[in-house]
């Protein structure tokens, strides 16, 4: 991703989110002055209105405050998340390419063998293995080229 996508894009949720917190702001305090306007009857359940937000209160804006951290954080994280998966499958399937190249040198050495002799089952275990890591090593590239 070009890094002036990803300053456009930061941009363009910076100033969203601001919108929306402008807006959140104005409706709040017109929800506030529509009801100190008109006074009405206190029950006992019901926090005394001195000014000082309830627990509740507290405990709700911060959880909406987190959670909004939370997504801007994730939304600003997601493209080196992709590139963390991609990087992160090219390493892995270099490294199941290395043990393949080890099982395969030992297969190389133990070739004579490969009919009948000493070390014929450890021929046929190299040659196994030498199988299934070229295929780990090579579906795992396959994928980070596909991502």
């Amino acid at each position: 991703m070009n890094p002036n996508e990803i300053g456009k894009k930061l941009g363009i949720g910076v100033r969203v989110a601001g919108r929306i917190a402008r807006q959140r702001a104005q409706e709040r305090a017109q929800a506030q002055s529509n009801t100190s306007s008109v006074p009405g009857p206190q029950t006992v359940y019901e926090p005394v209105q001195r000014g000082l937000p309830t627990a509740h209160e507290i405990k709700a804006r911060t959880h909406k405050l987190s959670r909004a951290a939370g997504r801007g954080v994730g939304g600003f994280l997601r493209p080196f998340g992709r590139v963390g998966g991609i990087l992160w499958l090219e390493m892995t399937g270099f490294f199941f390419g290395l043990f393949a190249l080890y099982f395969a040198v030992d297969l190389w050495r133990t070739r004579v063998s490969y009919a009948a002799g000493p070390q014929h089952s450890r021929f046929l275990i190299s040659a196994g293995l030498t199988v299934v890591f070229c295929y780990l090593s090579a579906s795992s590239f396959w994928r980070a080229g596909r991502k």
